[in-house]
């Protein structure tokens, strides 16, 4: 089976300039290839999984990944799937964002000079010192305003209001390809199925350009059957930072998906042999559990190496096999200020624990029944909890059927 057909295969491929050509850059590791990430955040999240193990895929069988880190698009921001504009950031943040994003990409590419390594450009080094009026002598009559107006990328914000900057990321983004593709040789573009406009841009541009033929290649965004994008939803998002999600709660993320989104998963991020995936699209029932854990235990090894993965897996097990007696459990450490009057309140805990994002979300929380500290169910959003009860092992606090916590004192 060629890389191509494994990855048809695996449900990841969604759109394709030209198959043929794609299938012989690709199969024959011909390709030089980037995938673009605006440095939005100091961390990547689960969401970029599938876009971090496709340039995986792409390198062990010979081709060159480019991770195009967009230091200057990210001035701008991509309206693409958005229904209000993004965040502005400063360049300072932009920088050491990326520096983050290259330290979390490291555990899935090989960085380096050699033929096939991976390579890490910022197009801040060739968009930000682009003067205005030559660029639009450059390259503005290669783009129709009307089919701009057309593209997916922009009809939710049309809605609200697209404005003047984000209607030019196109642009930015379709010169990032050409700029590449003369300097550095890059020939594919991959990336998610919601920026084929923007990729479509940058072919266009270099045919009108140069007469040459490049391509694009998107694959499927990872999606619940619900339809909601897993693992990067804003505010809820779940981080490849150890520091801003806990390998204990990374696995748990995954060991807790939705049984009909179990077996795309494995499909789509491992990089198990598509036979045992074959046969484990036959479990059913508590065997839907077993794929869960062997999802939960790949990812987090993936990103969090082997020791990491194995502790989670143990502490998850644990917590449900003896009521929640695990050390590696996700914990916040309480201090004596935590205590004004020798005790903290039930919303001030269940906030501090970042089990609830208020003290209105933790009052309902518990009004529904769905919190048990130290196994007796809270009842009582007004309930006092003394500071002795979080001495030595402290206090486990369990909110649903899954997410367990230990709170103890400093």
């Amino acid at each position: 089976m060629t890389l191509y057909d494994e990855l048809v295969a695996r449900g990841l491929v969604a759109q394709v300039t030209s198959e043929d050509e794609v299938k012989n850059l690709i199969n024959n590791g011909k390709a030089t290839f980037y995938i673009g990430y605006d440095c939005t955040a100091d961390s990547l999240t689960a969401g970029h999984f599938v876009t971090l193990t496709l340039m995986k895929r792409l390198q062990q069988a010979g081709n060159k990944p480019i991770a195009l880190i967009g230091g200057g698009t990210t001035t701008i921001g991509d309206p693409s799937g958005r229904t209000d504009m993004r965040k502005m950031l400063s360049r300072e943040d932009i920088n050491h964002n990326a520096a983050c994003f290259k330290k979390q990409m490291e555990r899935f590419i090989d960085f380096g000079d050699g033929p096939g390594q991976a390579m890490m450009l910022n197009n801040a080094d060739w968009l930000l010192s682009l003067n205005y009026v030559d660029l639009l002598r450059e390259v503005g009559a290669c783009f129709s305003v009307n089919n701009m107006l057309r593209a997916d990328c922009y009809k939710q914000r049309m809605e609200k209001g697209l404005s003047f900057l984000e209607f030019n990321y196109m642009i930015m983004q379709s010169y990032d390809f050409y700029h590449m593709f003369q300097t550095v040789g890059c020939n594919l573009q991959c990336g998610g199925n919601d920026q084929w406009s923007n990729m479509l841009g940058g072919t266009e541009l270099i045919r009108r350009k140069l007469g040459k033929d490049s391509h694009c290649m998107t694959i499927n965004l990872l999606t619940d059957s619900q339809g909601n994008k897993m693992g990067k939803t804003a505010g809820n998002a779940v981080w490849l930072d150890p520091n801003k999600t806990s390998p204990y709660d990374f696995y748990q993320y995954w060991r807790n998906v939705g049984d009909a989104d179990v077996m795309k998963c494995v499909r789509w991020l491992t990089f198990l042999p598509l036979e045992q995936i074959d046969e484990m699209d036959h479990w059913k029932d508590a065997q839907l559990n077993q794929a869960k854990e062997i999802l939960a235990w790949e990812l987090t090894n993936m990103v969090h190496g082997r020791e990491e993965a194995d502790k989670a897996q143990a502490a998850a097990r644990a917590l449900f096999s003896n009521g929640g007696a695990a050390t590696d459990m996700p914990s916040t450490a309480l201090s004596d200020g935590d205590f004004p009057n020798g005790s903290i309140g039930a919303l001030t805990l269940l906030v501090k624990c970042g089990l609830a994002a208020s003290n209105g979300e933790a009052r309902r929380l518990i009004q529904q029944g769905g919190v048990l500290v130290a196994d007796e169910k809270l009842t009582d959003p007004a309930a006092q909890f003394p500071r002795e009860q979080f001495a030595g092992e402290g206090v486990i606090i369990k909110k649903g059927k899954k997410v367990f916590h230990r709170a103890v004192l400093a």
